[in-house]
């Protein structure tokens, strides 16, 4: 890149860091998802609305050394999704209870299982060119979907139970119970999706090769990994996790990524199963430490980045969006509802299990993310992926904070004094 293009480029980054806090900021005190905010900072800096002023992409020299500048981009935006996987998995391990197995159990399996088969069946009468990406793989594509009506957010749906004051009840564990169990086998899926991606055209015996390296990985990655990482640590031979935790921590899950990078497995999913991986009792402090300065900056930048590639262009149709959104919030609902009804749940319950489930948020961004650098999607499809994450995670923080302000229960049981909180003081905010 021409030293004289390194000024404008580190100047647009704290334009899309400011915009992102700020606007972020401003979604949380109108008890929206934060990530929303520094979506929407990227579509304001990006090409379809301040990209449109001469003025602003001259002062910044956006026309300037377009390819190194987007590598430049594309390497914070891999560092952001590659953390915030990461966190996840980390976080997952620690949500995940024994508590109430039976009713997690339907809710997951029904709930989950029931929209993802119906996707699998209802694909072959969909307009799939539409939503194909450069691979042109029809298997990849039909998988990438049916996670897409299936999945369910836990940074969002945590945050909004943080926001409201519910996150220590029944009802908080068993959604966040689910989603542990939801994302933990859907990101398995979306790795064979891109592993057949990646092989598209080549010979049967290479591709069920590939599946089966990826299927070993996520085994291992689940099981003895953990095992092994964990000796490691408190290894008294381990001087790096001793003298910089931090560094240690970082570095589990760069082993991760490189050993999937010399197996062909996708990057993304080896981030989540590291943070599976790490020990909270041993390096709680590390990963304190990695999230907040994450989501200080490379999160953030992760997020504008999304909305910065977001088309609004003629190859994206509002009929497909709100026929997708629709339908995927329909089958999701009408499962949920299914399992919560043999789980043993009734009336209001079983609508505030279901909505809840609903929201998509980090989770169906970074598919549509994932799924769209690797060709398994296409630019409008990506967009509107993206969009429905958006707007279920709205949907599903509105119906929880109406259902709580109306003094209503979300589940038999809860406590009572979260209604109260939230009644009399409104939610609290967040920083992260």
């Amino acid at each position: 890149m021409p030293t004289d293009a390194v000024g404008p480029l580190i100047l647009f980054i704290a334009l899309l860091l400011t915009a992102a806090h700020l606007l972020g900021y401003l979604f949380a005190r109108l008890r929206q998802p934060r990530v929303i905010g520094e979506i929407l900072a990227g579509i304001v800096l990006g090409p379809f609305v301040l990209g449109r002023l001469p003025g602003y992409v001259h002062v910044l020299q956006l026309d300037v050394a377009m390819q190194p500048k987007k590598a430049a981009l594309d390497l914070l935006y891999q560092m952001g999704l590659l953390l915030l996987m990461f966190i996840s998995g980390a976080e997952v391990k620690s949500l995940f209870q024994r508590q109430e197995r039976k009713q997690i159990a339907w809710l997951a399996a029904v709930g989950t299982a029931l929209p993802f088969a119906a996707m699998m069946l209802l694909s072959p009468l969909m307009p799939l060119n539409w939503f194909m990406g450069t691979r042109a793989n029809r298997t990849s594509l039909i998988l990438v979907m049916s996670i897409a009506v299936s999945v369910t957010s836990i940074p969002v749906i945590s945050r909004i139970f943080f926001d409201l004051k519910i996150l220590h009840t029944r009802f908080a564990r068993l959604v966040l119970g689910v989603a542990v169990l939801e994302d933990i086998a859907l990101w398995a899926v979306l790795a064979i999706a891109t592993s057949l991606a990646a092989d598209s055209g080549a010979p049967p015996r290479k591709i069920a090769v590939h599946i089966a390296i990826t299927g070993l990985y996520f085994t291992l990655g689940l099981s003895l990994a953990p095992r092994a990482t964990k000796r490691i640590s408190k290894s008294r031979f381990n001087v790096l996790a001793g003298n910089s935790p931090v560094s240690y921590t970082l570095l589990i899950a760069f082993a991760y990524s490189a050993a999937a990078a010399l197996l062909g497995v996708n990057l993304v999913f080896a981030a989540f199963l590291a943070g599976f991986a790490v020990s909270r009792k041993r390096l709680g402090e590390a990963l304190e430490t990695i999230s907040r300065f994450s989501f200080a900056m490379f999160i953030p930048l992760y997020f504008s980045l999304v909305g910065y590639s977001l088309v609004f262009d003629k190859d994206l149709s509002l009929w497909t969006l709100v026929a997708f959104l629709t339908g995927a919030c329909a089958l999701k609902v009408v499962a949920v509802a299914l399992g919560a009804r043999l789980a043993g749940f009734r009336g209001l319950d079983v609508i505030n299990l279901a909505v809840a489930t609903n929201a998509r948020g980090g989770p169906g961004i970074v598919l549509a993310s994932v799924a769209y650098e690797a060709g398994i999607i296409s630019a409008a499809f990506f967009t509107t992926l993206v969009l429905v994450a958006i707007l279920t995670s709205q949907a599903a923080g509105a119906w929880l904070e109406f259902v709580l302000r109306k003094g209503w229960s979300l589940l038999p049981g809860d406590a009572a004094e979260s209604v109260a909180a939230v009644v009399e003081d409104g939610p609290q905010k967040i920083a992260a």
